[in-house]
């Protein structure tokens, strides 16, 4: 069983079905699962539904052998897609799910919101059947189906489509949401019971033998490039506030020998002694003010002889201050000459290419930009020259001052080469 869950749009549901399907079909066997693209909190959701690790897969970030590398190792494998089949990075849509599809050779079922339509989804499904002959849609799963006389509907527009099955509406698989996305699975104390509704919904009204059946070859892992270490021991933050790093990451690093050490700053645990210390993203600014008043973890942050690299959330408390959504200033860790501000928001988000000179991610990298804060001042060297998906040039990124570093982009993978689209 191997298969890509994608949809016509955001929005469709797909999230839902996927880890419905999920938590069902791990009732009964192993099933591992992965995240087209860049998201950090729909994989924390597969692996709470599977009991397995989920790993992103990134079309537009890693090479094709990359990606059949860490997909090889899964016998049965279910990828979310993220928004439309075809949607990818400016100009051509570069590292859509269908690019993915394509380079697994995965087929593909379309969850498709038909709360809206009758007859039309019969040309949807067909438009999206025939676009690239490359993909193989094999089927579709009919989502948010007001009642038997417009599943009816719907099947008699869908006479020559496989139907996976029909999901009537449910408001008992609605999920929260904040401004990145999904509320964290550590944040739900009835996500176990919303995982076991969705599955049982899903049993109920998929065919999951018929699913089951959907099969592509596994790939060879073949000889596929890891990220080295930036140090032999690593002090990783992790909690509801840094929880945004990227597992294929952290294997990497412990593939090529390195020590992770993990530690709250929540919890005002004190930075681990080590060869490096690296705050990834999160939430801080829900827990600012908590995160300024934990002085243990401030205070061994401040007096670390490490170096320290802060990715988005990390890279703001490094900063002097961060400005919650309610416009109150909290005092972070001052090791750079940084303020950032929620009070008000700006959208930033697409694919980066990055290239950093010095620091412990000195090198070419592929990236990913997505967050809300403004920054209102950044004063200092830049750490990071920067190209966007088009290979456009972007102002300098992050900062960089003495053995403190950090930027508001997430590191992917290592970019195979400096390219002509790559910042020199």
């Amino acid at each position: 069983m191997r298969f890509l869950i994608s949809a016509p749009a955001s929005g469709s549901g797909k999230t839902t079905v996927t880890l419905g399907l999920l938590r069902a079909i791990s009732r009964t066997e192993p099933i591992h699962s992965a995240k087209s693209g860049p998201d950090y909190i729909d994989p924390a959701f597969h692996a709470a539904a599977t009991a397995q690790p989920c790993v992103n897969l990134d079309a537009w970030a890693m090479t094709p052998e990359r990606i059949r590398a860490l997909a090889a190792g899964a016998k049965s494998l279910i990828v979310e897609g993220a928004m439309g089949l075809f949607d990818g990075a400016p100009p051509a849509g570069r590292g859509s799910s269908a690019d993915l599809a394509h380079i697994l050779n995965l087929p593909v079922v379309l969850v498709i919101d038909a709360g809206r339509m009758a007859g039309s989804v019969g040309a949807l499904a067909q438009g999206f059947m025939r676009y690239d002959p490359r993909i193989h849609v094999a089927g579709v799963i009919l989502n948010n189906v007001g009642s038997l006389r417009h599943e009816a509907m719907l099947r008699a527009a869908l006479a020559d489509v496989t139907i996976f099955g029909s999901i009537p509406r449910s408001p008992a698989l609605h999920t929260g949401a904040r401004h990145l996305g999904l509320v964290q699975a550590q944040e739900r104390p009835d996500l176990d019971a919303f995982l076991d509704r969705a599955a049982d919904l899903m049993a109920q009204y998929l065919d999951l033998a018929a699913l089951h059946n959907l099969d592509a070859p596994r790939p060879c892992a073949g000889v596929s490039s890891r990220m080295a270490p930036p140090a032999q021991r690593i002090a990783i933050a992790r909690d509801a506030a840094f929880a945004f790093a990227y597992p294929h990451l952290l294997d990497d690093w412990r593939a090529g020998g390195a020590e992770l050490q993990f530690f709250s700053p929540l919890a005002d645990d004190p930075v681990p002694d080590t060869d490096l210390v690296y705050l990834p993203g999160g939430y801080p600014e829900l827990h600012a003010g908590r995160l300024a008043a934990n002085q243990r973890f401030m205070t061994s942050l401040r007096q670390s002889k490490a170096p320290i690299f802060g990715e988005c959330g990390g890279y703001m408390v490094l900063g002097d201050g961060l400005i919650d959504a309610d416009g109150q200033r909290h005092e972070m860790a001052g090791l750079l000459q940084l303020e950032t501000s929620f009070a008000q928001r700006k959208l930033h988000l697409g694919y980066r290419h990055l290239h950093a000179t010095t620091g412990p991610f000195a090198g070419h990298w592929t990236g990913h930009e997505f967050h809300y804060a403004t920054t209102q001042k950044a004063t200092g060297t830049p750490l990071f020259t920067a190209t966007d998906a088009t290979g456009t040039p972007l102002p300098p990124m992050g900062l960089i001052a003495g053995r403190v570093s950090g930027s508001f982009a997430h590191i992917i993978d290592a970019s195979p080469i400096a390219s002509a689209d790559a910042p020199a």
